[in-house]
């Protein structure tokens, strides 16, 4: 029983330890003013709702702009 309790421990601290690689992108994005010029081409050709600030789009909405982001500008 102990070896089993021993098996458990170590899988999960090694899921505990891979758990941030696995939810942070390989790429870290952060908005600043140089993206508004971007952001609002985004917004109307997505047709969104020009009064929402980028900081209030939910998370799916903010991966969506930076994925359209990376297709506009590949040294950004």
């Amino acid at each position: 029983m102990h070896r089993g309790t021993r098996l458990f421990g170590s899988l999960l601290l090694g899921s505990a330890l891979m758990l941030p690689l696995a939810t942070v992108g390989c790429e870290n994005h952060n908005y600043t003013a140089h993206e508004d010029v971007y952001y609002n081409q985004w917004v109307t050709e997505n047709r969104r709702d020009p009064h929402v600030d980028y900081q209030h789009l939910s998370k799916e909405d903010q991966k969506r702009y930076w994925d359209w982001r990376r297709t506009r500008d590949k040294d950004h």
